[in-house]
């Protein structure tokens, strides 16, 4: 089994709280990652039908059952979220050790979480592999982004990573990528999407994810997606909850300070693995890649979700932004950790070039914060002037 960074908080947070609810993405890891954690744990899957039965029809009854026990896991608990109003009850009068729980539908669960287990459980959430955890070193933390980037080099090369992505099962079993990826989009997205919401045309909705992959790392243009697709303004904003509440897309919100300039609003729009954005654009092997256009923006699409991993795999909330102006004037990310935050840009190319560090200037001049970081597609990490350079691998 491949380390998980998490596993260090999973076991912590286990003995400082009755309750555990891990989340994230199907595939990702978490049923395998609880049961090598809490190896002398009852578990229970919600994805078998007589459990789930069971637990629907007599709740209750369901959960006498792991009374005594030195805790339990509870599996894929997204198949039946009523169960949570009759484990508060459970908990709170110490009828076992802790429950840990799995699902992979964020916000959904954690609203149900907060409404009946406020202050019981502790949510953490896994994503699929960080390149740190696949190369087997250890993970940087975010404090440690900028003061010791990693500087060893992954067997792989760049492009391969992205069009393959970070799923655990096509890294694990060995498994073809884009027959990997086809089958994740059909079995679990709509899958998914099914369970949350009546969507009548499933073709439209697989367009509408599409477009939204083309759209990566640009600021969310609800009404320009509605038009290309077809729906109204009302449905973008409702499958682009789905979306997120599935793993599959998250928002990355602006940097709130302003330095007496006028500031976008809208939040942009990310994927939370490369190999599901590149599938989703028809990228299929890594040759096709090098000279599609889409290249630097699906590069920049995995510093975010590498950078998103720094965080939520050590137990913390990403506190990740962008900033950009009426001007377009645009730093990539604003990283919040220490006294300063630090301004990211990422450019795909191999070789840096002057104009490179132009939006860090800029944003060094507004803040009176100079000095930021650039992640490029090369292999080298160094000084240049008030900047540090990183490989793409550093985080």
């Amino acid at each position: 089994m491949i380390y998980r960074t998490l596993q260090k908080r999973l076991i912590e947070r286990s003995g400082s709280f009755p309750v555990v609810f891990l989340t994230g993405p199907r595939q990702s890891g978490k049923t395998t990652l609880v049961r090598n954690c809490f190896q002398d744990f009852n578990y229970i899957s919600l994805e078998d039908l007589q459990n789930r039965q069971e637990a629907m029809e007599d709740p209750r009854g369901f959960l006498a059952r792991m009374e005594g026990s030195k805790g339990f896991i509870l599996d894929e608990v997204q198949r039946c979220p009523d169960i949570f109003s009759y484990l508060q009850a459970f908990v709170d009068e110490q009828r076992s050790g802790p429950v840990v729980l799995t699902g992979s539908q964020h916000f959904l669960l954690s609203e149900k979480i907060s409404q009946s287990l406020a202050g019981r459980a502790a949510i953490l959430e896994l994503l699929p592999f960080s390149l740190a955890e696949l190369t087997g070193r250890a993970a940087i933390t975010p404090d440690a982004f900028v003061a010791q980037p990693n500087t060893q080099a992954p067997e792989w090369k760049l492009e391969d990573i992205l069009v393959k992505g970070m799923y655990p099962p096509i890294h694990d079993r060995k498994s073809d990528a884009a027959a990997w990826l086809d089958g994740y989009l059909a079995t679990y997205v709509e899958r998914d999407i099914r369970t949350l919401s009546n969507i009548g045309n499933l073709d439209t909705f697989v367009r509408f994810v599409r477009l939204c992959a083309g759209r990566a790392g640009q600021l969310l243009n609800a009404s320009s997606l509605g038009s290309d697709t077809g729906i109204s303004h009302d449905t973008v904003r409702r499958w682009i909850s789905l979306l997120r509440t599935s793993y599959i897309i998250n928002l990355l919100p602006p940097y709130h300070r302003n330095f007496r300039k006028r500031l976008v609003k809208s939040p942009k729009l990310y994927f939370n693995d490369s190999g599901l954005l590149c599938h989703l654009l028809g990228i299929r092997d890594s040759e096709q890649l090098r000279t599609h256009p889409l290249r630097g923006a699906i590069f920049e699409n995995f510093i975010y979700s590498e950078l998103v991993k720094m965080f939520q795999h050590h137990g913390q909330r990403p506190s990740l932004y962008f900033w950009r102006d009426r001007s377009g004037n645009e730093v990539d990310f604003i990283l919040e950790t220490g006294p300063h935050p630090v301004a990211i840009e990422v450019k795909s190319g191999q070789t840096v070039a002057s104009d490179f560090f132009k939006n860090l200037d800029k944003y060094g001049k507004l803040s009176g914060e100079p000095g930021g970081v650039l992640v490029y597609g090369g292999d080298e990490s160094f000084k240049r002037r008030e900047h540090q350079v990183q490989a793409w691998f550093g985080c």
